[in-house]
């Protein structure tokens, strides 16, 4: 499992022109799953996600989870982290988990984080999805289990 999070001030996700979600200070979770991937993974990362220090304390450090900060998650499929870009010029998604197994997982990932103290709003697996946010610093780290 590979997730790109980033820290926003805010952040909104479209299908079709309509608002589907939005969330105010918190992560987005862009995540993307491996064939190999399996349940025990998917509770690594969720805990890890609600756990991860990024947020700023009361001296300007590092030290604060989303937890901490009563902030938002809002979950993206995204299926293009498993991108193979070594040769060519149009990627390969061969290392990405087939639709019929990623779609399961998502599903099973999101409920994971939706168990957490926090609240969270899911994209939709297979969906066009347009994701407006505001970075927050910025803060974009690369996860993977």
């Amino acid at each position: 499992m590979k997730v790109v999070l980033q820290r926003v001030r805010e952040a909104s996700l479209r299908i079709s022109g309509v608002e589907h979600a939005a969330i105010g200070p918190g992560l987005v979770v862009l995540a993307g799953f491996a064939p190999t991937d399996e349940s025990a993974v998917l509770a690594r990362m969720a805990e890890r996600l609600l756990g991860y220090r990024v947020f700023e304390d009361e001296a300007g450090k590092m030290n604060r989870s989303v937890c901490d900060i009563q902030g938002q998650i809002l979950v993206v499929p995204n299926f293009t982290l498993y991108a193979d870009t070594r040769s060519g010029r149009r990627p390969s998604f061969s290392r990405a988990a087939p639709p019929a197994q990623a779609a399961p997982l998502f599903k099973e990932f999101a409920t994971l984080l939706q168990s957490g103290p926090v609240p969270v709003q899911c994209g939709v697996f297979g969906a066009d999805m347009q994701v407006s946010l505001c970075n927050d610093g910025p803060v974009t780290l690369i996860i993977e289990e």
